[in-house]
């Protein structure tokens, strides 16, 4: 099982606060872009995000479902990987001080990311995990050295299907 964690050098909230945001996701996961929520309101059970890998020429299309939230403390998300099948991920928040200790738990659920997992792909999710901490926490600390970040409100959204327009399929 891949576990890894970061201290982040700003209170949970503000860490929270990216998390909960679907149109960031692709901000701070490592391999994702052009993130924006599809169902639900992310990132309560149930919600889905649309992102999309790109591979050289070859772009995927992926969605990650939230399958737990406690609102400010933890996350825990389906992410769809096509051929290669779905992962759990749970990301944790804990006050650790004035600042917050992020960790996150992956393992692979179905399909040709569990059938080929083994010690060599651990150590690849390490090395997502890493990067990806990373980001989220230069993400996070940036902003909390920058006032008014120009970032919308969480929970303000201006277009799409959680301001009630249309759905996507």
């Amino acid at each position: 099982m891949a576990v890894r964690h970061r201290l982040i050098r700003v209170g949970p909230g503000p860490v929270w606060d990216v998390l909960a945001d679907g149109h960031r996701y692709a901000e701070w996961v490592v391999g994702t872009s052009e993130s924006h929520p599809v169902r639900g309101q992310w990132p309560r059970t149930g919600a889905a995000i649309h992102y999309e890998v790109r591979l050289g020429p070859m772009r995927l299309d992926n969605e990650t479902v939230v399958r737990h939230c406690e609102e400010g403390t933890r996350l825990e998300l389906e992410a769809h990987a096509g051929v290669l099948g779905t992962a759990r991920i749970a990301i944790e928040l804990r006050p650790w001080g004035e600042y917050c200790l992020v960790i996150v738990d992956e393992h692979p659920l179905r399909g040709a990311g569990g059938r080929m997992h083994n010690v060599g792909f651990e150590a690849l999710i390490q090395l997502r995990h890493r990067a990806m901490l990373s980001r989220l926490a230069r993400l996070c600390e940036a902003e909390a050295q920058t006032p008014g970040s120009g970032r919308r409100p969480l929970g303000q959204v201006t277009s799409g299907p959680e301001a009630g327009g249309a759905g996507h399929a």
